[in-house]
Protein backbone atom coordinates (compact mmCIF):
# COMPACT_ATOMS: atom_id res chain seq x y z
CA UNK A 1 0.00 0.00 0.00
CA UNK A 2 1.10 3.46 -0.82
CA UNK A 3 0.20 7.22 -0.41
CA UNK A 4 -1.35 6.35 -4.35
CA UNK A 5 -4.06 3.99 -3.40
CA UNK A 6 -5.58 6.69 -0.53
CA UNK A 7 -5.82 9.61 -3.11
CA UNK A 8 -9.01 8.95 -4.87
CA UNK A 9 -10.83 7.82 -0.93
CA UNK A 10 -9.48 10.92 0.55
CA UNK A 11 -10.65 13.56 -2.28
CA UNK A 12 -13.92 12.03 -2.23
CA UNK A 13 -13.90 12.21 1.58
CA UNK A 14 -12.51 15.81 1.52
CA UNK A 15 -15.36 16.77 -1.19
CA UNK A 16 -18.25 15.29 0.29
CA UNK A 17 -17.22 16.87 4.02
CA UNK A 18 -16.78 20.59 2.52
CA UNK A 19 -20.62 19.56 1.20
CA UNK A 20 -21.82 18.46 4.49
CA UNK A 21 -19.99 21.36 6.13
CA UNK A 22 -21.39 24.12 3.79
CA UNK A 23 -24.84 22.53 4.40
CA UNK A 24 -24.35 22.71 8.15
CA UNK A 25 -23.45 26.35 8.31
CA UNK A 26 -26.63 27.05 5.93
CA UNK A 27 -28.66 25.45 8.51
CA UNK A 28 -27.34 27.11 11.15
CA UNK A 29 -27.52 30.39 9.94
CA UNK A 30 -31.84 29.16 9.90
CA UNK A 31 -32.34 28.56 12.65
CA UNK A 32 -29.28 30.64 14.56
CA UNK A 33 -27.72 28.12 16.67
CA UNK A 34 -24.71 27.19 15.33
CA UNK A 35 -23.82 24.39 17.53
CA UNK A 36 -25.70 22.03 14.86
CA UNK A 37 -22.69 22.53 13.07
CA UNK A 38 -20.77 20.07 15.16
CA UNK A 39 -23.72 17.87 14.79
CA UNK A 40 -23.01 17.61 11.15
CA UNK A 41 -19.66 17.72 11.70
CA UNK A 42 -19.84 14.04 13.80
CA UNK A 43 -22.57 12.48 11.70
CA UNK A 44 -21.03 13.20 8.35
CA UNK A 45 -17.08 12.59 9.26
CA UNK A 46 -18.91 9.21 10.89
CA UNK A 47 -19.78 8.69 7.68
CA UNK A 48 -16.80 9.21 5.74
CA UNK A 49 -14.81 7.25 7.90
CA UNK A 50 -16.47 4.25 7.28
CA UNK A 51 -16.49 5.29 3.88
CA UNK A 52 -12.61 5.23 3.51
CA UNK A 53 -12.67 2.00 6.12
CA UNK A 54 -14.22 -0.03 3.29
CA UNK A 55 -13.26 1.18 0.30
CA UNK A 56 -12.05 -1.61 -2.54
CA UNK A 57 -8.71 -3.02 -1.78
CA UNK A 58 -7.64 -6.25 -3.47
CA UNK A 59 -4.49 -6.12 -0.33
CA UNK A 60 -7.10 -5.49 2.61
CA UNK A 61 -8.27 -7.95 5.33
CA UNK A 62 -12.47 -7.17 4.55
CA UNK A 63 -12.74 -8.15 8.43
CA UNK A 64 -10.49 -5.84 9.48
CA UNK A 65 -12.11 -3.15 6.79
CA UNK A 66 -15.19 -3.86 8.18
CA UNK A 67 -13.85 -3.37 12.30
CA UNK A 68 -12.55 -0.10 11.40
CA UNK A 69 -16.43 0.72 10.00
CA UNK A 70 -17.74 -0.36 12.72
CA UNK A 71 -15.42 1.56 15.31
CA UNK A 72 -16.11 4.76 12.94
CA UNK A 73 -19.51 4.31 13.33
CA UNK A 74 -19.87 3.98 17.00
CA UNK A 75 -17.94 6.82 18.08
CA UNK A 76 -20.04 8.79 15.64
CA UNK A 77 -23.19 7.35 16.63
CA UNK A 78 -22.72 8.03 20.69
CA UNK A 79 -20.89 11.35 20.15
CA UNK A 80 -23.54 12.41 17.27
CA UNK A 81 -26.86 11.48 19.52
CA UNK A 82 -25.29 13.49 22.43
CA UNK A 83 -24.48 16.37 21.17
CA UNK A 84 -27.96 16.72 18.99
CA UNK A 85 -29.69 16.00 22.18
CA UNK A 86 -27.38 19.19 24.13
CA UNK A 87 -28.31 21.46 21.08
CA UNK A 88 -31.85 20.85 20.80
CA UNK A 89 -32.81 21.25 24.20
CA UNK A 90 -30.40 23.62 25.12
CA UNK A 91 -28.93 27.23 24.65
CA UNK A 92 -26.24 27.79 22.30
CA UNK A 93 -22.73 26.18 22.74
CA UNK A 94 -21.09 28.79 25.11
CA UNK A 95 -17.88 28.34 22.09
CA UNK A 96 -19.91 30.09 19.99
CA UNK A 97 -21.57 32.17 21.59
CA UNK A 98 -18.59 33.99 22.40
CA UNK A 99 -17.23 33.98 18.97
CA UNK A 100 -20.83 36.10 17.89
CA UNK A 101 -19.82 38.64 20.56
CA UNK A 102 -15.86 39.09 19.78
CA UNK A 103 -17.34 39.09 15.50
CA UNK A 104 -20.17 40.68 15.78
CA UNK A 105 -21.69 41.93 12.64
CA UNK A 106 -18.81 39.46 10.81
CA UNK A 107 -19.50 36.55 12.37
CA UNK A 108 -21.45 34.73 9.48
CA UNK A 109 -19.05 35.80 6.81
CA UNK A 110 -15.69 34.53 10.11
CA UNK A 111 -17.62 31.68 10.55
CA UNK A 112 -18.08 30.43 7.07
CA UNK A 113 -14.15 30.02 6.68
CA UNK A 114 -14.33 27.85 10.56
CA UNK A 115 -16.86 25.54 9.50
CA UNK A 116 -15.21 24.73 6.29
CA UNK A 117 -11.87 24.26 7.76
CA UNK A 118 -12.91 21.37 9.61
CA UNK A 119 -13.27 19.09 6.30
CA UNK A 120 -9.59 18.95 5.58
CA UNK A 121 -9.61 18.12 9.58
CA UNK A 122 -11.82 14.90 8.85
CA UNK A 123 -9.83 13.92 5.57
CA UNK A 124 -6.78 14.14 7.83
CA UNK A 125 -8.49 11.63 10.24
CA UNK A 126 -9.62 9.24 7.50
CA UNK A 127 -6.44 9.10 6.44
CA UNK A 128 -5.25 7.16 9.38
CA UNK A 129 -8.74 5.28 9.39
CA UNK A 130 -8.08 4.39 5.78
CA UNK A 131 -4.41 3.13 6.24
CA UNK A 132 -5.24 1.46 9.55
CA UNK A 133 -8.68 -0.91 7.94
CA UNK A 134 -5.86 -1.15 4.82
CA UNK A 135 -2.76 -2.30 6.53
CA UNK A 136 -1.90 -4.81 9.51
CA UNK A 137 -1.80 -8.70 10.01
CA UNK A 138 -3.32 -10.94 7.28
CA UNK A 139 -5.37 -12.26 10.05
CA UNK A 140 -7.60 -10.39 13.02
CA UNK A 141 -5.13 -10.11 16.08
CA UNK A 142 -4.67 -9.18 19.54
CA UNK A 143 -3.67 -5.68 18.25
CA UNK A 144 -7.14 -5.86 16.78
CA UNK A 145 -8.55 -6.39 19.98
CA UNK A 146 -6.54 -4.10 22.02
CA UNK A 147 -7.40 -1.19 19.56
CA UNK A 148 -11.44 -2.20 19.89
CA UNK A 149 -10.46 -1.76 24.27
CA UNK A 150 -9.06 1.52 23.55
CA UNK A 151 -12.24 3.14 21.56
CA UNK A 152 -14.24 1.31 24.26
CA UNK A 153 -12.50 3.07 26.49
CA UNK A 154 -12.62 6.13 25.07
CA UNK A 155 -16.18 6.14 24.52
CA UNK A 156 -16.97 4.70 27.88
CA UNK A 157 -15.20 7.34 29.57
CA UNK A 158 -16.58 10.30 27.02
CA UNK A 159 -20.30 9.27 27.90
CA UNK A 160 -19.31 8.83 31.79
CA UNK A 161 -18.25 12.94 31.90
CA UNK A 162 -20.89 14.00 29.69
CA UNK A 163 -23.54 12.19 31.85
CA UNK A 164 -21.42 13.46 35.12
CA UNK A 165 -21.84 17.14 34.02
CA UNK A 166 -25.64 16.75 33.03
CA UNK A 167 -26.21 14.86 36.64
CA UNK A 168 -24.68 17.90 38.11
CA UNK A 169 -26.39 20.80 35.74
CA UNK A 170 -29.77 19.21 36.73
CA UNK A 171 -29.10 19.29 40.65
CA UNK A 172 -31.04 21.98 41.78
CA UNK A 173 -28.74 24.65 43.55
CA UNK A 174 -25.25 23.55 41.93
CA UNK A 175 -22.53 24.95 42.46
CA UNK A 176 -20.77 27.34 39.88
CA UNK A 177 -18.26 24.73 38.94
CA UNK A 178 -18.11 20.77 38.52
CA UNK A 179 -15.13 19.32 40.25
CA UNK A 180 -16.55 15.88 41.10
CA UNK A 181 -16.08 12.86 39.92
CA UNK A 182 -13.90 12.75 36.09
CA UNK A 183 -13.85 16.35 36.42
CA UNK A 184 -11.78 16.56 39.57
CA UNK A 185 -8.78 14.80 37.81
CA UNK A 186 -8.96 16.51 34.64
CA UNK A 187 -10.85 19.89 33.74
CA UNK A 188 -11.64 18.93 30.24
CA UNK A 189 -12.42 14.38 30.67
CA UNK A 190 -14.48 14.59 27.96
CA UNK A 191 -12.16 16.04 25.60
CA UNK A 192 -9.48 14.16 26.94
CA UNK A 193 -11.27 10.60 26.66
CA UNK A 194 -12.49 11.32 23.09
CA UNK A 195 -9.03 12.10 22.03
CA UNK A 196 -8.26 8.44 23.98
CA UNK A 197 -10.51 6.66 21.66
CA UNK A 198 -8.36 7.86 18.74
CA UNK A 199 -4.92 6.38 19.81
CA UNK A 200 -6.61 2.79 18.73
CA UNK A 201 -5.77 3.66 14.45
CA UNK A 202 -1.91 3.34 15.18
CA UNK A 203 -2.27 0.35 17.86
CA UNK A 204 -4.57 -1.27 14.99
CA UNK A 205 -2.00 -1.23 12.10
CA UNK A 206 1.20 0.95 13.04
CA UNK A 207 4.42 -1.10 11.55
CA UNK A 208 7.82 0.86 11.32
CA UNK A 209 8.90 -1.33 8.88
CA UNK A 210 5.78 -0.19 6.36
CA UNK A 211 6.48 3.33 6.28
CA UNK A 212 2.86 4.14 5.31
CA UNK A 213 1.32 2.70 8.17
CA UNK A 214 3.33 5.88 9.90
CA UNK A 215 -0.32 7.59 8.90
CA UNK A 216 -1.91 6.15 11.68
CA UNK A 217 -0.76 8.39 13.94
CA UNK A 218 -2.22 11.45 12.28
CA UNK A 219 -5.57 10.84 13.65
CA UNK A 220 -4.71 11.20 17.59
CA UNK A 221 -2.07 14.24 16.52
CA UNK A 222 -4.93 16.17 14.73
CA UNK A 223 -7.57 15.32 17.47
CA UNK A 224 -5.07 16.50 20.53
CA UNK A 225 -4.31 19.45 18.47
CA UNK A 226 -7.77 20.15 17.68
CA UNK A 227 -9.41 19.38 21.18
CA UNK A 228 -5.94 20.83 23.70
CA UNK A 229 -5.21 23.78 21.53
CA UNK A 230 -7.63 25.12 18.53
CA UNK A 231 -11.19 24.40 18.89
CA UNK A 232 -11.74 22.52 21.95
CA UNK A 233 -10.57 23.38 25.53
CA UNK A 234 -9.00 27.01 24.62
CA UNK A 235 -12.21 28.97 24.69
CA UNK A 236 -14.26 26.94 27.04
CA UNK A 237 -11.66 27.98 29.40
CA UNK A 238 -11.94 31.78 28.54
CA UNK A 239 -15.31 31.84 28.22
CA UNK A 240 -15.56 29.91 31.97
CA UNK A 241 -12.64 32.74 33.56
CA UNK A 242 -14.87 35.10 32.15
CA UNK A 243 -18.35 33.83 33.99
CA UNK A 244 -16.54 32.33 37.12
CA UNK A 245 -14.02 34.51 37.70
CA UNK A 246 -11.83 33.49 40.53
CA UNK A 247 -13.84 30.32 40.98
CA UNK A 248 -12.45 28.87 37.93
CA UNK A 249 -8.52 30.27 38.64
CA UNK A 250 -9.08 28.32 41.77
CA UNK A 251 -10.37 25.30 40.10
CA UNK A 252 -7.41 25.61 37.30
CA UNK A 253 -5.07 25.62 40.10
CA UNK A 254 -6.20 21.93 41.26
CA UNK A 255 -7.12 20.28 38.73
CA UNK A 256 -5.17 19.09 35.58
CA UNK A 257 -6.15 20.84 32.11
CA UNK A 258 -6.14 17.58 29.97
CA UNK A 259 -4.76 14.35 31.01
CA UNK A 260 -6.22 13.28 34.17
CA UNK A 261 -3.83 13.39 37.27
CA UNK A 262 -4.35 13.58 40.78
CA UNK A 263 -5.75 17.00 42.38
CA UNK A 264 -3.14 19.06 43.83
CA UNK A 265 -4.04 20.17 47.04
CA UNK A 266 -3.48 24.21 46.80
CA UNK A 267 -1.60 25.82 49.90
CA UNK A 268 -3.74 28.25 52.10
Amino acid sequence: MSAGDALLPLALVLASMLAVMATAWLTQRAVRDTGWVDVFWTFGSGAMLALAALWPSDAALPERQWLAAAVAVVWAGRLGVYVASRVAKGPEDSRYAQLRRLWGADYQRRLFGFVLIQAPATTLLALSVFTAAHAGEPTLGWRDLIAVLILAIGIGGEALADEQMRRFKATPGHGPIMDQGLWSWSRHPNYFFQWFGWLAWPVMALDLAEPFTLTTLVAPAVMYLILRHGSGVPPLERTMLESRGETFRDYQSRVSVFFPLPPRRVRP
